[in-house]
């Protein structure tokens, strides 16, 4: 529950989980908050243009939901709504070369390190280290004391969906289920450290998937089986070249809801960040709140027998 200062409700502040693509080295080096959304897997973007892509919706966000004012100035505030975001950026712990990232060009003499969430083995489509990366994302929802929603861009994206997927109340049982039914399919677990996270700080309120995509095969099937429930934003580029639209339908095809809420922008492999497609992803973000706030409220005002 929200405190209190100085006798009124303190707002919560929405916490967002944002998960990168393949990453190059020298973004790790750069200053935390250069580091926000779009990750360019071809490592063309230039330092001043990445950063002014990411302030510029950085900007959005803070304008969006911004912090409470002092007391007392803020004693109207409800205690169920959010004042203040905050981005928590994890590191991929998979270490990859350039070869290992989709849409690398050979030809392009780069020796640069980038890291991500899991390596995909072509011939298996197997995701080898996803537990790591799962991991590594599970320990920083917990640190972070939970979040609101996660934001992943191309491998990213994918991850925030499995996020989601894992934090739903059910999951767990899918996966068991899955397992049972499915021997000798080499099915995926579910995931140490989920269910106790998911008992303490619950489901997801919404996800947001840049040029993401679903992972292929029954091994993964339980991630999507019954649909993921939480509240999915995909927004694929009409002319992305390395995550192709039809694996990012895939994707929209198993949400719940999916095919309400895709979002198609005349560019490639990037993020959009200009005030129109960004105002859309904080329309979205506004309305799942919302919807939460509402229910919450509906709660507080019944009445309980005891």
């Amino acid at each position: 529950m929200p405190g209190k200062e100085n006798g009124a409700p303190a707002p919560r502040k929405l916490k967002i989980l944002m998960l990168h693509g393949p990453l190059p080295l020298h973004f790790l080096l750069a200053p935390l908050h250069h580091i926000l959304l779009t990750f360019d897997s071809g490592y063309t973007q230039s330092g001043s243009l990445f950063h002014g892509k990411t302030r510029a919706l950085e900007k959005i966000l803070i304008k969006a939901f911004p912090p409470p004012p002092p007391p007392p100035h803020n004693k109207n505030i409800s205690p169920s709504a959010f004042s203040g975001v905050t981005l928590i950026y994890p590191t991929a712990p998979i270490l990859l070369h350039p070869a290992d990232i989709p849409g690398f060009d050979p030809s392009t003499p780069d020796s640069r390190d980038a890291y991500g969430w899991w390596k995909k083995d072509d011939s298996t489509d197997e995701y080898i280290g996803l537990d790591k990366g799962l991991a590594t994302i599970r320990d920083a929802i917990k640190d972070a004391g939970g979040v609101d929603g996660v934001i992943g861009f191309s491998q990213g994206g994918c991850a925030a969906a499995l996020v989601a997927s894992l934090l739903e109340p059910d999951r767990a049982s899918a996966f068991a289920s899955h397992q049972a039914s499915h021997p000798d399919a080499n099915a995926l677990a579910y995931p140490p450290g989920w269910a106790e996270l998911q008992k303490e700080f619950g489901q997801l309120k919404f996800a947001v998937s840049y040029s993401g995509f679903y992972a292929p095969g029954d091994r993964y099937a339980a991630f999507y089986e019954p649909k993921i429930s939480t509240k999915v934003l995909n927004v694929i580029g009409s002319l992305d070249s390395v995550v192709g639209e039809d694996r990012s339908k895939g994707l929209v095809e198993r949400c719940v809801g999916g095919e309400g809420r895709v979002v198609m922008h005349p560019g490639g492999h990037f993020v959009p960040v200009g005030k129109e497609m960004a105002g859309v992803v904080v329309g979205f973000i506004r309305g799942c709140l919302e919807g939460e706030k509402a229910k919450e409220e509906s709660v507080e005002d019944m009445d309980v027998p005891f």
